[in-house]
């Protein structure tokens, strides 16, 4: 939450998927795994009890809620100051968003209602492709006013304290769930430890192609070719068809956020439209 003082955490735990957990890939997980950790879908060995984290047996969303004050290093209690950055978190199963992208103020608003992720293969019954899905605001189930309401909040904050807004994806490079491979953690944590640093700040970018996203092209501890998903994938052509398809359905969710106008102004409901994808190149 952000308020006049700063930023608090009301969650006080994690949720983790655990799926493929190893102590030298994710070690702070690992280790927040102890007594009082709740595990979910895991298989566990009846004799031993020993976890079997590798194990898709019952499904792939496998995951372990803690407290917060297992995980090394954390801030307790989980209150800062005015943020310099915002990250934006999305998991795009189609391996064609870079796994970074400098946001402008109107991308911010636009990506922040959009909400979108993935649905994989073995998270949910029936899910067999690659899904997009959308919830408005990360929470949209939980929302009181309109989403363009809560964006215009987000844009006013970020002004009146010069914050940055970076989209970060944690999804697949390479090629699609199934082809490509999930985003390494290391791969992650180098690049937010470059957002919180400020070297990622000031890395030169290009426009990503539909989304228009400002995509740094350098960034320590990153391979440019996992910066710039295009130079990863083998097939340009199907990148570039992959790429429109995913911008259209980021059009087609948006359509129904069309009332917003009467809770924001046409200004700023304008401003927003302007923050998302064009089909047209």
């Amino acid at each position: 939450c952000w308020g006049d003082d700063g930023v608090f955490n009301i969650e006080g735990g994690c949720y983790a998927k655990c799926i493929g957990l190893k102590p030298t890939s994710e070690p702070e997980i690992y280790r927040a795994i102890r007594f009082g950790t709740v595990l979910e879908n895991v298989v566990v060995d009846a004799a031993s009890r020993a976890v079997d984290y590798s194990s898709s047996a019952i499904t792939e969303n496998t995951r372990a809620s803690y407290p917060i004050e297992y995980i090394d290093n954390a801030q307790v209690p989980c209150v800062g100051p005015h943020p310099k950055n915002i990250i934006l978190l999305t998991c795009d199963a189609f391996g064609v968003l870079p796994p970074v992208s400098k946001l402008n103020v109107e991308q911010t608003m636009y990506h922040f209602i959009s909400g979108y992720t993935s649905k994989v293969a073995g998270t949910e019954v029936g899910v067999s492709e690659p899904e997009a899905t959308f919830s408005a605001c990360y929470g949209a189930a939980f929302l009181m006013w309109h989403p363009y309401k809560y964006a215009a909040m987000l844009a006013e904050k970020m002004a009146q304290h010069g914050t940055q807004a970076w989209l970060v994806n944690t999804g697949w490079s390479g090629g699609k769930y199934g082809v490509g491979q999930r985003m390494s953690l290391k791969v992650t944590r180098a690049i937010v430890d470059a957002i919180h640093s400020g070297e990622l700040a000031g890395a030169p970018c290009v426009a990503s192609p539909y989304f228009g996203l400002q995509v740094p092209t350098s960034c320590p501890g990153v391979s440019p070719d996992v910066l710039l998903p295009e130079h990863s994938w083998k097939d340009g052509p199907e990148f570039d068809r992959t790429l429109q398809s995913l911008a259209g359905r980021f059009i087609q969710n948006f359509s129904k956020y069309s009332c917003g106008t009467q809770y924001v102004g046409a200004d700023m409901a304008e401003r927003i439209v302007q923050g998302g994808p064009s089909l047209k190149q």
